[in-house]
């Protein structure tokens, strides 16, 4: 594009011949006309690629992909065994149609971990303490928090980890 334009500047503006400006650029003067005569320069845009052989699939995709989202990380399904799902149940499409469509699909719900913490905790003299990141949704927009964990022990379990005898 830029090659172009600095082509036609120097033949309109500084009036420079095809032949020096093809010596110029090292191109063929073949070449040159051609830029100087068309009337708009191409211009590449990635389309939107088709999806013909995964879209039969979409339906069955997306509801996997919603059991999985219901289930425990370690659970779920990868985008290579969703796609070896896929296999079985008669898809001859490529890997990456269903990689692209579940990243997408991934994107467009973020992910919320349900936190539960509770407000009485049973009496006992020592306790247990944690922290961990969790994403939570405050006023409509997912967050990250830091989150602390304190449990006291039941008296029983404390003298147990203590090594003391019950």
């Amino acid at each position: 594009m830029e090659t172009i334009a600095k082509i036609r500047r120097r033949h309109e503006v500084n009036g420079e011949s095809i032949s020096e400006i093809a010596r110029r650029f090292n191109l063929s003067r073949n070449t040159v006309r051609k830029y100087l005569n068309q009337s708009d320069p191409q211009r590449y845009q990635r389309r939107q690629q088709p999806k013909p052989q995964l879209g039969a699939y979409e339906d069955q995709l997306k509801t996997w992909l919603e059991q999985d989202s219901q289930r425990p990380k370690k659970q779920r399904r990868t985008a290579r065994r969703l796609f070896e799902d896929l296999q079985g149940a008669g898809y001859t499409g490529a890997y990456d149609s269903v990689q692209r469509f579940v990243k997408r699909w991934k994107q467009a719900r973020p992910a919320l971990t349900k936190a539960f913490v509770p407000l009485v905790f049973p009496a006992g003299d020592a306790a247990q303490f944690d922290w961990s990141h969790e994403q939570v949704e405050l006023g409509g927009v997912v967050q990250t928090i830091k989150l602390t964990h304190f449990r006291p022990l039941p008296a029983m379990e404390s003298e147990a980890k203590a090594g003391r005898p019950q």
